[in-house]
């Protein structure tokens, strides 16, 4: 069974910076693409950025173009998802999803397979 279990949430002053962990079970991690989408309270789950299995193609939204920066350690079975610059519109459930077409990256929360349970950040004004 394939867990993904995101850490490193917080509340943080606007013009921070915080990084996100997720911690994956699978057995082989470069058979995944990685992804982070993020849920504010009365919106829709929204995509954030994408990784494909090498870190050869990575995908932002346009709103954290700039100021997110994904990356991944193959080796530790690990994603990341680096914020600078955050924002209070950056406060969200963020969760990170994994995608069994690790060459592609993709934005619809469709497009992926499994899911962690998400890891809360609050960006104070």
């Amino acid at each position: 069974q394939v867990q993904l279990v995101e850490s490193g949430g917080g509340l943080v002053q606007a013009g921070g910076s915080l990084r996100l962990s997720c911690a994956t079970s699978v057995r082989t991690f470069t058979n995944y693409a990685m992804g982070w989408f993020r849920q504010a309270p009365g919106k829709e789950r929204e995509f954030v950025a994408a990784i494909t299995w090498s870190s050869y193609s990575t995908y932002y939204a346009d709103s954290v173009k700039g100021r997110f920066t994904v990356s991944r350690d193959n080796a530790k079975n690990t994603v990341y998802l680096q914020m600078n610059s955050l924002k209070p519109e950056d406060t969200a459930v963020y969760y990170c999803a994994a995608r069994l077409r690790p060459a592609e990256v993709k934005i619809r929360i469709a497009q992926y397979d499994y899911w962690g349970q998400g890891t809360q950040v609050t960006v104070s004004s």
